[in-house]
């Protein structure tokens, strides 16, 4: 049986337009195609923070400025830019699949992710979406839809989505049959599109947005992955990072990651998420790994060359 991998590709695998997403993942794709020429069932999760901001603000835009389309809910914002990346990158990593010779599909699933309408983060939302507001604009909205906007640093003002945990990954039965079949499948795009659950096979979408990172561990949790792979912009995790005394990390434990987090290495609305991650993956499993590295040196890391792996 081949050993599973479930990929978290960090926003530099992709692009601000769709137009230079096209040209990036022709390198995601070939890093994903040499991970599966080493004998891996790969699972791929992705983020979609600026492909979401953008669907929103132009739906926004428009139905604000005489466009005469209408405001498009936060979910479908979240579910067209699973389709548009899933699209991409079943392209690029088809395309590259067939230049190797490999007969292997490749597969997007649009993917719903359960969220408990409980969790805290819905009482503090904390997520910036969509275009700019004036002051008296944002207070306009918020009291015809009951949104919440907050001052974006002197740049007007902003809607906020909550960020809640993953605690369900709908299509995971589907997700689980791809995989059994070697197929190459791409799933919790953007972290999934959040929905609570009001009955058994009943769904609702809720104004959130789940991080991908934490999407991708349950993922690899619940499909029992041996290891998990968060693809960011650097090499290996560093203490200290960017001062002088910046320490790289090869390997470390997860009491290790928790002192570290405790010692505020990690900053909040970057490593701290992935490395959180990681530890909830590993410490949930028998023997499962965690591997944060840059997408140029996944297989190197994977090798055992470079990056940070995370253990029990």
């Amino acid at each position: 049986m081949n050993k599973r991998l479930v990929i978290a590709l960090g926003g530099n695998a992709l692009g601000n337009t769709p137009e230079e997403q096209l040209e990036l993942v022709k390198n995601t794709a070939s890093t994903i195609v040499d991970l599966v020429e080493e004998g891996y069932d790969v699972v791929i999760g992705h983020g979609n923070g600026p492909q979401v901001g953008m669907v929103n603000l132009a739906f926004a835009y428009s139905a604000t400025n005489g466009g005469g389309t209408p405001a498009i809910p936060f979910p479908e914002c979240g579910a067209m830019t699973q389709g548009y990346i899933g699209y991409h990158l079943q392209q690029a990593v088809g395309r590259e699949l067939a230049r190797r010779g490999i007969e292997k599909p490749c597969a997007a699933v649009v993917t719903q992710v359960v969220v408990d309408e409980k969790d805290p983060a819905f009482q503090k939302p904390t997520k910036p979406v969509g275009m700019f507001y004036t002051k008296e604009d944002a207070e306009r909205i918020a009291k015809e839809k009951g949104y919440t906007f907050v001052e974006d640093a002197g740049r007007g003002y902003r809607r906020v989505v909550p960020s809640p945990l993953p605690t369900k990954i709908v299509e995971l039965p589907i997700v689980e049959q791809l995989v059994e079949q070697h197929n190459v499948v791409i799933t919790v795009g953007g972290g999934g599109i959040p929905v609570v659950e009001r009955g058994k096979g009943d769904y609702e979408g809720v104004a959130a947005v789940i991080d991908k990172d934490r999407a991708s561990a349950k993922l690899a949790l619940d499909m029992k992955a041996d290891m998990l792979v968060i693809l960011t912009a650097v090499e290996q995790v560093a203490i200290n990072f960017n001062k002088p005394n910046q320490r790289n990390l090869d390997t470390i434990n997860i009491e290790e990651a928790r002192q570290y987090i405790a010692e505020g290495h990690f900053a909040p609305g970057s490593m701290l998420p992935k490395v959180e991650s990681c530890i909830s993956f590993v410490e949930n499993t028998n023997g499962g790994r965690a591997l944060i590295t840059s997408l140029e040196k996944a297989r190197e890391a994977l090798q055992g060359k470079t990056g940070t792996v995370i253990t029990r």
